[in-house]
């Protein structure tokens, strides 16, 4: 089921990048909840009338793919027109931090309570806040996000023509080509190492499988914790010394996941290191929406995405391949090449100041 959900990634994300390009990004964002709440109340249907079929589930979870996609390059790409280069960390920190909490701390244990009482409840809840979405959305200052309508000058290029421009502005643009490789290829060691993660929990580790839930909870507090100081820290030190140190601070924990003699210490260098992912994570998003000419933002995020989600199952599978030597050995190689591609990149990484990204912009 994750797969049908990273599918959608794949073969949606440039050509709805192009439509957030071509439309209304407010009407778009706020469509995009619709739909996910007519599909969820659909859903609730189903389940309170026992006519959901498992074919139904799949189609549901494809269709919700496509309106994440929608949602998440939208939400990005009005960022940079409603706020001040200043203060992307802080928009971008504050997206990730409700996501993390509301999905991981709030959304999945009343899930649960609900489902106790009945297991419609849950899904009539899920429509619900995808309608008070939509509704929200409506309330943001209509100008703010006319999205290119306002930047096009002159006839508008096909659609097929822009997404070529959009691919080859990325392909062709020095700082944000290396940005793509680098995260794709680092993305493609970091799947390898955490591909059979449960298997090293429960065989090597002894956890019981009940607590891998609670090892996932606690490594994501550590993620809230990075997403709630790197606002500051970028702020202080620069935007290119917090992305060269985040990197290498996700990537440098890994090789000692592999050695940590028991869940406790496995769960502490997990927290490390998800707190400078998350932090890379912003920044690196910060940084593309700096760069990024906010009428193209939704082709080249789409193009990027694609390059990034397309080799994670590629990695997960050679972390497949690693695990047959050992439950061990995805970690020590994912997180030697990891540390490895960090170090490379590190000086070039601390030259992206501000003065660099306008001027590469």
């Amino acid at each position: 089921m994750p797969a049908l959900g990273m599918l959608s990634w794949l073969l949606f994300a440039i050509p709805i990048g192009g439509v957030v390009d071509r439309v209304n990004r407010r009407k778009l964002l706020s469509y995009a909840n619709i739909v996910r709440s007519l599909l969820g109340a659909f859903l609730a249907l189903l389940v309170a009338t026992h006519s959901l079929s498992i074919g139904f589930l799949y189609l549901f979870i494809f269709l919700s793919g496509i309106c994440e996609v929608t949602i998440d390059t939208t939400s990005q790409a009005i960022i940079p027109k409603l706020l001040d280069k200043s203060h992307f960390e802080r928009a971008n920190a504050r997206l990730q931090i409700s996501e993390s909490i509301i999905s991981g701390f709030i959304g999945a244990p009343i899930s649960g309570f609900l489902y106790a009482f009945s297991v419609v409840i849950p899904f009539v809840f899920t429509s619900s806040g995808y309608a008070c979405a939509a509704l929200l959305i409506f309330i943001i200052p209509i100008h703010a996000l006319d999205g290119a309508k306002a930047d096009q000058v002159g006839p508008r290029e096909s659609f097929q023509s822009e997404i070529k421009f959009g691919i080859k502005y990325l392909a062709s643009h020095r700082v944000l080509r290396r940005l793509a490789i680098t995260t794709t290829s680092i993305g493609f060691f970091f799947s390898a190492s955490y591909a059979t993660t449960l298997l090293y929990l429960v065989e090597i580790l002894k956890m019981p499988k009940q607590f891998f839930g609670t090892v996932l909870m606690v490594q994501g507090v550590g993620g809230i914790i990075g997403a709630a100081i790197v606002p500051k820290l970028t702020k202080k030190f620069g935007r290119g010394i917090i992305l060269a140190l985040s990197i290498l601070g996700g990537a440098f924990p890994i090789f000692f996941l592999g050695i940590a003699p028991n869940i406790y210490i496995f769960v502490a260098i997990g927290s490390l290191a998800q707190l400078t992912v998350q932090g890379w994570n912003i920044v690196l998003m910060s940084t593309y929406q700096n760069l990024i000419p906010n009428e193209l933002y939704g082709r080249i995020h789409g193009a990027r995405r694609t390059l990034v989600w397309g080799v994670m199952p590629l990695g997960s599978l050679f972390g497949g391949f690693l695990a047959t030597h050992g439950l061990r050995v995805p970690f020590f190689v994912g997180g030697a090449v990891s540390t490895a591609i960090a170090l490379y990149s590190f000086p070039w990484l601390t030259s992206l100041n501000q003065d660099r990204l306008d001027a590469e912009r």
